[in-house]
């Protein structure tokens, strides 16, 4: 590894998908203390219940993806951090804007936010190896929502129940690969408009400091300037994580390490900037997820 001063990279954390079975471990290792924090915000251990939800799912995320910092070495500091939709959260972290403590009280509102918001609007998500434009056609003729373009030949939509089972069959038809993650919320798309609002009250009593660096939006791939407004609508707007990913080279930025369970980013990252060194900071071997 290059020395500090040498080392340029992007601190990426992941989002809901991205979770296994092994994230427990890194956290009452490293931030017991935000493993205390979740099992009273969420009311019990959300690592035994991550295949009841997002309510469980996220907050667990989050923790291990903070608690993963701790294997950055000593005196390493990002050029610049991005969050693939959740993972923004744990970005502000990393970045010093915002506090674990209340990050984690935030995220598990979100989760628990978007958990009602799915039992309102059952749906879910679906990645196609597609093209933006192809997946948009799709979507447009499913009533779906282009939830995130996560790399150039992965987009992926969301929405009802029947207008993803009519955009799977067309993409079959069309032989375009249409794959499920175990997400069952409606993400990035209008049914989580009410979500978004109440996270938006949450939002406005939470203090954050100045970034250390820019903390890169996926939105518009730009460094977030409104954290309180841009966390609350990136519930109903799409990720723009080929973008964000697309921006890294012209930051001087040579690596990507990502922060977290698993290594769903740093697959996307090399997909997106081609032979670009990408990492992971998961000390366990992460199962395959997609989203």
């Amino acid at each position: 590894m290059a020395s500090a001063t040498e080392d340029r990279f992007a601190l990426v954390a992941p989002g809901n998908g991205s979770q296994h079975s092994r994230m427990r471990d890194l956290v009452a290792a490293r931030r017991p203390d935000l493993l205390e924090l979740a099992l009273a915000e969420v009311g019990e251990d959300p690592y035994a219940r991550l295949d009841a939800g997002t309510a469980y799912a996220q907050p667990a995320i989050f923790c291990v993806s903070v608690a993963a910092l701790a294997e950055l070495p000593a005196g390493a500091e990002p050029t610049v951090v991005a969050g693939h939709s959740l993972g923004e959260f744990a970005a502000l972290v990393a970045a010093g804007a915002l506090d674990a403590a209340d990050g984690l009280r935030l995220v598990a509102l979100r989760g628990r936010l978007s958990q009602t918001a799915a039992e309102a609007a059952p749906g879910g998500m679906v990645v196609l190896r597609a093209q933006l434009a192809v997946a948009k056609e799709i979507a447009d003729r499913h009533g779906l929502a282009v939830a995130a373009e996560n790399a150039p030949l992965q987009t992926v939509l969301s929405g009802s129940e029947e207008g993803l089972a009519g955009a799977i069959g067309e993409a079959r038809e069309r032989r375009i690969r249409a794959t499920r993650p175990a997400i069952d919320v409606p993400f990035h798309s209008p049914a989580m408009a009410g979500a978004a609002a109440a996270l938006a009250e949450a939002l406005a009593a939470v203090e954050f400091a100045p970034a250390r660096v820019p903390v890169l939006s996926g939105i518009d791939a730009e460094p977030l300037s409104d954290p309180r407004r841009q966390l609350a609508e990136a519930l109903v707007r799409p990720v723009r994580w080929r973008a964000v990913m697309e921006a890294l080279p012209g930051r001087g930025v040579s690596r990507v390490v990502e922060t977290g369970p698993g290594r769903i980013l740093t697959g996307l990252a090399r997909r997106t900037l081609g032979d670009v060194e990408a990492v992971s900071l998961d000390t366990a071997t992460a199962t395959a997820a997609a989203g």
